[in-house]
């Protein structure tokens, strides 16, 4: 046959592949390598038998070349062949030996010195050895090593910044603290005109920078790279507001995108969180019964049906779902923190405790499991284990406001326990809820009234009666339905003996809440305390 013929088979099979027609494909290829012998016809060849899911056949046609180990390509694509078949030891076999560092640095490539047979192609094309790595990263992930997984992902972001699934993978496996998702941006080597890739990646990791920061990134990206409508971007921002406690901004921009385009995955977790936290249980009912008709082999489905229980209050019916996301997929975080947070709705602590361990186990760069446990133990008045698990999420995520508050709960309870530079527990509660007011990203909403109130509490106790009330007020300003705000600013009047400013708001505190014990007693202690006061000028 001639070469002329032989080109236009080998165009056919492209064209085949184009198409979807891999059994077509299939023939065409097998005549072609049979006719030429030559190694990118075989290479053509394994290519059409793997698309068309004959993986056992593809890798004995390319284990049996005499080229496999010479090819990185060859072997790449026969590690591929394996990877679908689950024989994961072997998979690392034929990808061969080598060792990475703790940064991702490869420091043994022997193995790969190989040549590799280059496509005659304009296109521009992922480093082979980025895609072997992240290959290398999926084959740990599955043997259930997370340590070396973590290592070889690195490694394959690094070897070229194109290779997305590597960065995919670390993020949403939650395999990195936030100090080392900076570190790692830092160290990839963008070509000139990548730029609007690494401000997309910066907008992917962990953002728990100031709004100004955070929202100037996205204009960026938005204006100068023409990105303003795109889902991805657009998720991205929402997982933002969510992270920032601003969750009807969020619902409604993932409302927006989900009518756009209603299979976008990441965007309907966000979607379910905010519906979560907006108590919109007809939204999760719904979006769990489209997910479970749509996929119902994906952990995402029955997590939208753990959450729908959840929200209604039926902890035993919302773990069940939760349990049997984890079972569909053990490495996707939020089932198996709805999982802990389920029993810990309940007060079960133990099974909650035991819940929130593996996930922080298993995703050793996201803080929240670490989080919870000390919240466990402050719940059962273990103050010191407490405070050791806050320190723990600190230490993985320094900039989460979350995490300060707790701390300074922590310390308040603990009150005169010397915890920190020989301050009492009432100094140290002060520090870190100032802290919490000064990491929060954006300016501070109702959700953190709680964090103003506590520090105005503190601030009392150590008899800081102005700055108190300055807080109490703050916290008036976000939120007027308060009781116990009321409450605490009255009882700094009275402690500064203005008895008419205290009388007036225990009459407020007391409106709100009638049967309030400690407000009606001081209320006739101020009362009392006035009228003696009255006497004494009128003497």
């Amino acid at each position: 046959m001639k070469e002329e013929q032989i080109e236009k088979l080998r165009g056919v099979v492209r064209d085949c592949v184009g198409k979807h027609l891999y059994s077509s494909a299939i023939f065409f290829a097998d005549k072609v390598a049979a006719i030429t012998s030559d190694p990118a016809d075989i290479y053509m060849q394994a290519q059409a038998l793997y698309l068309g899911r004959h993986y056992r056949r593809a890798f004995h046609l390319l284990n049996a070349s005499q080229i496999v180990l010479r090819d990185l390509r060859f072997r790449y694509l026969a590690a591929k062949c394996l990877e679908e078949l689950k024989e994961w030891d072997q998979c690392l076999l034929m990808l061969g030996a080598a060792k990475v560092d703790e940064q991702g640095n490869i420091t043994d490539t022997k193995d790969y010195g190989s040549m590799y047979l280059d496509k005659d192609s304009e296109d521009r094309e992922i480093n082979i050895l980025s895609a072997i790595y992240f290959l290398r990263g999926k084959a740990y992930e599955a043997l259930e090593n997370r340590v070396q997984a973590r290592l070889w992902y690195k490694a394959a972001i690094k070897a070229d910044p194109l290779c997305y699934e590597a960065l995919e993978c670390l993020i949403e496996g939650h395999m990195l603290t936030c100090e080392e998702e900076t570190s790692l941006m830092s160290t990839l080597q963008f070509g000139p005109e990548d730029g609007w890739l690494s401000s997309f990646y910066s907008c992917l990791v962990k953002k728990y920078d100031k709004e100004y920061v955070v929202e100037a990134k996205f204009r960026e990206l938005e204006q100068e790279h023409t990105l303003k409508n795109n889902t991805d971007l657009l998720a991205c921002k929402a997982e933002y507001y969510h992270q920032c406690g601003e969750y009807q901004k969020c619902f409604e921009l993932t409302s927006i995108l989900l009518e756009k385009d209603p299979f976008h995955l990441k965007c309907t977790l966000v979607h379910l969180a905010a519906a979560m936290e907006l108590g919109h249980s007809n939204e999760l009912y719904l979006m769990a019964c489209n997910l479970v008709k749509d996929y119902p082999q994906k952990a995402l489905s029955w997590f939208a049906v753990g959450c729908y229980y959840y929200c209604i209050k039926k902890y035993d019916q919302s773990r069940r779902y939760f349990s049997k996301a984890t079972s569909l997929d053990g490495t996707f975080a939020p089932a198996w923190i709805g999982y802990g947070n389920a029993y810990a709705a309940q007060e079960e602590g133990d099974q909650a405790m035991s819940a929130y361990r593996t996930a922080s186990r298993l995703f050793p760069g996201c803080h929240l499991p670490t989080l919870y446990i000390g919240m466990e133990y402050m719940r059962t008045h273990s103050f010191k284990l407490a405070e050791q698990f806050f320190m723990q999420a600190k230490t993985i995520c320094p900039s989460d406001p979350l995490v300060y508050n707790e701390l300074g709960t922590v310390a308040y309870h603990m009150k005169d326990a010397i915890i920190f530079q020989n301050l009492s527990g009432t100094k140290e509660a002060v520090r870190w809820f100032e802290k919490t007011l000064v990491h929060i990203p954006s300016s501070v909403s109702e959700m953190w009234e709680p964090t103003v109130v506590n520090l105005a509490h503190a601030l009392r106790k150590l008899k800081r009666y102005n700055e108190a009330i300055v807080y109490y007020e703050k916290a008036l300003a976000l939120s007027t339905r308060s009781s116990s705000t009321y409450a605490g600013l009255a009882y700094t009047y009275h402690l500064q003996d203005k008895f008419t400013a205290a009388i007036t708001y225990y009459h407020k505190a007391l409106w709100l809440k009638p049967d309030d014990q400690f407000c009606t007693e001081m209320l006739s202690l101020a009362l009392e305390d006035d009228c003696r006061h009255g006497h004494r000028h009128l003497a």
